[in-house]
Formats: C-alpha cells, sequence, structure tokens
C-alpha cells in the first residue's frame, strides 16, 4: 500500500475513535504514525484532538494544538473549534476564550461554532457576562446567531440566576427570527417566577401553549 493511502487509513481510523470515544486508541495511531515516518497532516492532528476532546481530556487537546504549530503546519479553523471544544466540555472557559482569540491573531475568523462553544464554556462555569460579551462581539462580526447560540446564552443567564437577561436574549430571539425551543422557554419561566415576575411567566405559557412546544 501506498505511503499516502496508509495515512488517509489511519486518518479514518483516528476519525473513528473520536465517534466512538476512544481517545486513548487516537493518541497510539498517532504514535504509530510517527514510529513509521508517516506524515502527520492537519486532518491527523484535528481529528487526534477532537477524540480527546470527546473524552473530556482538554489537556491533552491543547498540547496536540501545540504540536501542530511546532511541526510547522496550519490549523485551521476545524482544529481550533475542535480544541476550544474540549475546553468547554473540561470547563476550561478562559483557554476556550484564548483560542478565540488566538484564532484571531492568525487571521483565522472564528464562525458561529467557535462562538457557540465559547458561549457554553463560559455558561458552565457561570461567566455569564463573558458568554453576552460573545453573543455582542458575533453581532459585530456580522454573523447570524443560530438556535444553538441562543439556548447557549440564555442557559448562561439561567446557571447565574440573570432572569432579565434571560428574557431579553429570548425577546432578541424571536426577533431576529430564530426557532425557539421549548427549553428556552422552560429556562425562562421559572426564572421569571423566581423574581417574582408571575405576568411575564403566564405570558410566556401563553406562547409555549399558542405553539404547541410543550411537552
Amino acid at each position: 500500500m501506498s505511503e499516502p493511502k496508509v495515512i488517509f487509513s489511519y486518518n479514518v481510523g483516528i476519525s473513528a475513535c473520536e465517534k466512538g470515544e476512544q481517545w486513548q486508541w487516537a493518541l497510539t495511531m498517532l504514535g504509530e504514525m510517527r514510529e513509521a515516518k508517516l506524515e502527520l497532516n492537519v486532518f491527523s492532528y484535528t481529528a487526534a484532538i477532537s477524540a480527546c476532546g470527546t473524552g473530556k481530556q482538554w489537556q491533552r487537546a491543547l498540547a496536540l494544538l501545540m504540536e501542530m504549530c511546532r511541526a510547522k503546519l496550519e490549523p485551521d479553523i476545524i482544529s481550533y473549534s475542535a480544541s476550544t471544544s474540549a475546553c468547554e466540555k473540561g470547563a476550561q472557559w478562559q483557554r476556550a476564550l484564548a483560542l478565540l482569540s488566538e484564532m484571531c491573531e492568525v487571521k483565522l475568523k472564528p464562525d458561529v461554532m467557535s462562538y457557540n462553544v465559547g458561549i457554553s464554556a463560559c455558561g458552565k462555569c457561570q461567566e455569564w457576562r463573558r458568554a453576552l460579551a460573545l453573543l455582542w462581539e458575533m453581532a459585530g462580526s456580522r454573523l447570524q446567531p443560530n438556535v444553538i447560540t441562543c439556548s447557549a446564552g440564555i442557559s448562561a443567564c439561567e446557571r447565574s440566576g440573570q432572569w432579565r437577561q434571560a428574557l431579553s436574549l429570548l425577546s432578541d430571539t424571536r426577533e431576529a427570527q430564530v426557532e425557539l425551543e421549548t427549553n428556552m422557554y422552560r429556562s425562562v419561566i421559572p426564572m421569571c417566577e423566581q423574581g417574582g415576575e408571575w405576568e411575564r411567566s403566564l405570558s410566556l405559557l401563553g406562547e409555549l401553549w399558542e405553539a404547541r412546544r410543550w411537552c
């Protein structure tokens, strides 16, 4: 089998490890490629980073990203998104934000998925202000938030008990004509009740009932 075919086979195997949540095997296969003196490419590293992220091994994911740079391979937006996702799964919001900044430094424009992961990472650590700052940054970059973006923003506010901000985001989501999910209402309605805004809670419940989304 020719070398390109061998590299392709390894890359497919590493990618399969990510889907099967087998990060150890992904790293083993990378090691085998090094021992065989096969040329690791961006896909090889990115697939391994994704596998580490799925296995909540954010330190190993970042180590692979650094190794890519040392090997003079330029990580692409997918590589950075996979690394940011690994940090999000490991509740490392500061590192997730650092990666978003680094993307800009290397002339890569973060996409919606990149921001979604960053917002989610901040939300998990009750950094709701930073989560909202990322939402505003998206608007400045002329990126259109999707349902995942809005849900992550509302969730960030919910975790920190910021019902007014959550209510505002729900309204913005509606105005932006982004599809509203049942979970968004389920997050905001109890928060309004806890904040003494029972009328708003009833109004939102009515919206949800009319849309027939309550389940």
